[in-house]
């Protein structure tokens, strides 16, 4: 599998194949589908290969809240690394060795909370997700700064004058403070001391748990 991941890693998931991969090994590919039966096998394994972390032990000298936040943080992580990782469409529940840790890793630290399997379960699906849709955004920043995009952009410094110019309130009367108030593109004066808005969400779901918790144990 390093073969195939170092081609997605260089030049993406399209230029991955079975013929490329053979070839980069020195074989025909027919010997390789001997061993991988078909092109969606193939990335199967590629996740499955790239999931091979070291999984943390549960702490009893951290939070649950801390604990969780460390497990998205690594999710993330690893899609910024292996930016085709988000590239491989979800045909189903994960069922290799690897991917079911990356699994059992956030229940084990739900585990002694007072939900049901189901409820944490869920709890897991959606920090998964949060996970999947910052780090699909953070590869796409990254590759665009790769191109050649300013970091500023994102940001939206750049576009400040002319949105205050366009964003009126008779047009956008809810955007329209935003925008006057430099929150739309981050000059409001207030970056050193606000959350990011990864921390702010997070830290939401994270708050939107411990209150289902607190229900749960009441």
């Amino acid at each position: 599998m390093e073969a195939a991941v170092g081609i997605a890693d260089r030049e993406g998931l399209p230029a991955v194949s079975m013929n490329r991969v053979a070839s980069s090994l020195g074989f025909t590919t027919m010997s390789l589908y001997r061993y991988i039966k078909s092109k969606d096998d193939l990335l199967m394994l590629m996740s499955e290969a790239v999931c091979e972390i070291e999984i943390p032990e549960v702490s009893e000298g951290k939070g649950w809240r801390e604990q969780l936040r460390e497990y998205v943080e690594t999710c993330i992580r690893l899609m910024r690394a292996h930016p085709w990782f988000t590239d491989i469409p979800i045909m189903g529940v994960p069922i290799t060795p690897n991917n079911l840790k990356m699994v059992d890793w956030p229940l084990r630290i739900l585990r002694d909370l007072p939900l049901s399997e189901y409820e944490k379960m869920s709890t897991v699906l959606l920090l998964s997700g949060y996970s999947r849709f910052y780090g699909v955004m953070m590869r796409d920043m990254d590759r665009a700064i790769e191109s050649g995009a300013s970091p500023d952009s994102f940001s939206g410094l750049m576009y400040g004058g002319a949105l205050r110019q366009l964003v009126t309130p008779e047009a956008y009367p809810a955007l329209y403070p935003i925008v006057a108030a430099g929150v739309y593109t981050e000059d409001d004066g207030n970056k050193g001391e606000a959350q990011t808005d990864f921390d702010f969400g997070l830290e939401r779901i994270l708050d939107g748990i411990e209150l289902h918790v607190s229900r749960a144990r009441t």
